[in-house]
């Protein structure tokens, strides 16, 4: 039997303007899917124009300067509905996808799907099976005690899985995808023992008790929202009129 963590799985991955999931942009997106570990990836990448000046800050983060994508960049709108459409697809396929800090990447995909395309996450994928895999989460919980920074850069140290070019998003989707499946054979007692799906519905439970006991860590790199138990997928924060 083929356990989940070797067979088809997607990743995707955004940079962005910021670390404000309700008001920051996308600038660059990633789609990686891999039919079964070790085959080759088919990657789909995205360079977006947001609409708005890519701060300085950002561009240090990941290289991309607002000169560049004015330059290059495609309108959000499109770009927007080609990524709701390509996750869908992911999903009505049955692969599992990953995303690292998935409460930040999918909450800000789903802001600008109502801020360009008047839907959300929820329209894009009412029809598909939605299953995600948070290596974050995970490690977290199946390896609590360890001590240090689970960033993804460190989770790839760890795990033996090559980064080759952090920040970029496509670089990101790919590592992150392969932290999965290198997380999953290293705990296989405990994973190969559930499905992708049974998985996700554990993660947000887990995620719920890890922002509880670490607030503080959670909402080190964002907005205070960023301290919120949901996951995968913040609720949208009410109008105030």
């Amino acid at each position: 039997m083929t356990h989940w963590y070797e067979g088809p799985l997607a990743a995707f991955d955004i940079e962005t303007t910021g670390t404000d999931a309700e008001e920051d942009r996308i600038v660059s997106a990633a789609l990686v899917v891999q039919d079964i570990s070790g085959s080759r990836a088919r990657v789909t990448r995205w360079l977006v124009n947001p609409g708005i000046p890519v701060p300085v800050e950002a561009t240090e983060v990941h290289g991309l300067t607002d000169a560049l994508v004015q330059r290059t960049g495609r309108w959000p709108a499109p770009v927007i509905e080609e990524v709701g459409r390509g996750l869908a697809e992911q999903c009505m396929a049955g692969r599992p996808l990953v995303v690292m800090n998935a409460p930040f990447g999918l909450t800000l995909l789903d802001r600008e799907m109502r801020r360009h395309r008047g839907s959300s996450m929820a329209r894009y994928l009412e029809n598909a099976p939605f299953c995600v895999l948070d290596p974050g989460v995970l490690d977290r919980h199946l390896d609590p005690v360890r001590k240090g920074r689970r960033r993804l850069v460190d989770l790839c140290s760890l795990y033996g899985v090559m980064l080759d070019g952090s920040h970029d998003a496509a670089a990101d989707a790919v590592a992150a995808l392969e932290v999965v499946r290198s997380l999953g054979r290293r705990f296989a007692t405990t994973t190969q023992q559930l499905t992708a799906a049974q998985l996700h519905a554990r993660q947000a439970v887990w995620h719920a008790a890890q922002s509880r006991g670490r607030p503080e860590w959670f909402a080190r790199g964002g907005s205070r929202a960023a301290a919120g138990p949901a996951w995968p997928l913040r609720p949208q924060m009410p109008v105030v009129a």
